[in-house]
This record gives C-alpha cells, structure tokens and sequence, in this order.
C-alpha cells in the first residue's frame, strides 16, 4: 500500500528500503551483545530520516518500514527476555533518531520556504528585483502578474506578524469565504498586506472589514488597480499614501480608496502656491483670542458637516449660536463668509492646504 504525501507524491514499500540500511544489522547485533546503539549509529539514522524528509517520502510510511523490518529480522536468539528488551529499546532509539531527523530537516525546510516568501514580498512590494524573475516567481506564491492587481493595507494599533492570530484570522476568513482566488496575504512593517486581482473588488472590501473587525477598529487603505509586477508596488505606496494623509487630514473613515482622495496629492503639488493660499486666507485668524485653531477646527467641523451648522455645532459640542458667532468672527477676520459659495470654496481649500502643511502648529 502506498502512502500520499502532502506534497502529493506517493512513497512506494518498496523505495522505503533506502532508508533503512544497516538496520537489520544493528539488531542482529543487539540481539547478541544487548548494547545500546553507538552514537555513530544513531547519527547515521537521524541522517537517513533528513534524507527521506528531503525526498518527500511520508514519515508515517517510514515509520512502518522500520516496524516491518523489526518482525523480518527479529533474531532467533531474542526469544529470551532479556534479549527480546534490548532488541525492543533497539527499535526504540532507531526510529527516535530516523523521526528526529526527519523533523529536522521539515523545519529547515519550513524556515526556507519562509524565507523565500519574506524575500518574495519584500521585493514584491518594494521592486527590488528584476520583473521578469519576479512574475515568475509569483507563481509560487499564488499570484499570476501579468495581470492587474491592487492592494489593501491594514493598521492597527499594534504591529502584526505573520504568525499572530490577527492574522491568522483575518487569513481564515478570506479563505473559508474565496478559496483559492490567488490571494496573497501577508505582513510588512507590522501592517496586514492583501493583494488581489483588480478584477475581484469583493475579494479587498471583504479583506477590509474583516481587518478593521480583527484590528479592534483599525484603518484600511486601498491603492488603485495596476498592471504588472511594478503596478502592486504603485497601488502598494498609494495605500500607504492614503494612511499618512488620514493622519495629516484627521480623517476618520475606516476604509480609504486612493481613487477617492486624488484631489489631496493635486492640492499638495505646488507647496509654495499653497502656503500661499493658506496664510493668505487663514492667516488673519492667528489675531483671534486663543490663535487659529479653534477657529480652524470650526471651518473643518462646518466643512466636513457639509456646511449644515447643527450637524457642526454636535461635532464640536458647540450649541448653534456658539458656531454662528464663531462663524461671524472668521467672516470679520478673514473677510470670506463661508457662507458664500465661491468664498466658501476658497475658504474649504485653504482648509484642505492647513490641514496637509500642519499649520498653524508649523510656520509657513
């Protein structure tokens, strides 16, 4: 009977054979003497087990192999008891050593084939390397670049590795969801990385709730589709791109898509021209009693509220005719009435411009 590996090779009876030479001979010889096996022995049985590790052969295979040559060449001799026990912690010693081995050469393995992952996404996601060689060893790890891809960055609270539940979880979930879409999840720099075929959207937005839930509430960014093994390094930056401007913008959605904030990078272009903007249309609110700040959290709560002053008002715990008068008191200051539409779109740009400069906290 044959056994299927879980590299899905079959390990014939018969190819067992290889791996135990000497062993009868060790037991007719312990059946005689009653010794334990020499360290030479021992070493040679740890280094048959590394090699049918190596070969792919099922330890569960092995292990009968060496239990079937045990009955083949129990020595005559053994039927005493004492004999019968020394053969018996013969068998004991030999198959420890052949499984010790065996396992240790699975874990070199394992560490090797972590390793090439590690330096797979690393140059994935970074372009180090040639991308010709890098499509081609995509393949290994799920992905087909030829195609266009996009990818979905998490940040928790904490950093994320590989190995930590968090992950492991939010692998699960994709999994048990999609099965094999060619999905490739992972970490970098303590964030969770999913990168997914562009034409699969719901495989992201899947990724992205499930992140947010397991990361107690993190953020999740997601770069445009792109084409090429260059195009996950671009929808990659462009993820981390959006995390740092929902820091610099105190935004607080939990899922951001670079696609919907490109109007940011436009603004930010011209640092000089915007400056400009800024300390012209917000720099007379630094005369106001308490600095720009508050007056400048009031223009960003009656902004993002949609210009609607209760909505405001709520979110800065403001009554309304509180944020009326502090609207009045921009309007005097400035002279733009953020009531006005084209005033108000100057003022809102400004905004915008203060919030990507940090200003006022740095100077202009």
């Amino acid at each position: 009977m044959t056994e299927r590996t879980t590299t899905g090779r079959t390990t014939d009876p018969a190819m067992v054979q290889e791996y135990l030479t000497g062993y009868d001979r060790i037991l007719s010889d312990v059946a005689a003497t009653g010794r334990r096996l020499t360290r030479d022995e021992l070493d040679s049985r740890r280094a048959l087990g590394e090699q049918a590790a190596e070969a792919g052969h099922g330890l569960r295979a092995l292990v009968s192999g060496h239990l079937t040559a045990t009955r083949d060449a129990w020595p005559v001799s053994s039927a005493d008891t004492v004999s019968a026990h020394s053969v018996l912690a013969a068998v004991e010693q030999a198959v420890d050593a052949f499984a010790e081995g065996y396992e240790r050469a699975q874990r070199l393995a394992v560490r090797r084939e972590e390793a090439s992952r590690r330096e797979f996404i690393d140059d994935l996601l970074h372009g180090r390397s040639d991308l010709g060689r890098l499509a081609e060893r995509a393949g290994r790890f799920g992905l087909q670049l030829s195609h266009a891809h996009a990818v979905a960055v998490a940040v928790g609270e904490t950093a994320y590795a590989e190995t930590d539940p968090v992950t492991r979880g939010v692998e699960l979930a994709l999994v048990s969801r999609f099965g094999d879409r060619r999905i490739l999840l992972t970490t970098k720099d303590g964030r969770l990385i999913c990168v997914a075929p562009a034409d699969q959207g719901d495989v992201l937005t899947y990724f992205a709730k499930q992140a947010h839930a397991a990361t107690d509430g993190g953020r999740v960014a997601i770069g445009r589709a792109r084409p090429g093994a260059g195009g996950v390094v671009q929808s990659y930056e462009e993820a981390l791109s959006a995390h740092d401007l929902a820091e610099r913008m105190a935004l607080d959605e939990p899922v951001l898509r670079a696609a919907d904030l490109l109007v940011y990078p436009v603004l930010s272009r011209d640092r000089e021209a915007m400056s400009d903007l800024v300390r012209s249309a917000l720099g007379p609110l630094t005369e106001a009693r308490g600095g720009a700040g508050p007056l400048l959290d009031t223009l960003s709560a009656y902004f993002d509220a949609g210009c609607v002053a209760a909505e405001a008002a709520r979110r800065l715990n403001l009554s309304v005719r509180a944020l009326t008068y502090r609207l009045e008191r921009i309007h005097k200051l400035t002279g733009a009435d953020p009531a006005q539409p084209f005033q108000r779109y100057t003022l809102q740009t400004a905004v915008i411009g203060a919030r990507l400069l940090d200003w006022p906290a740095k100077e202009l």
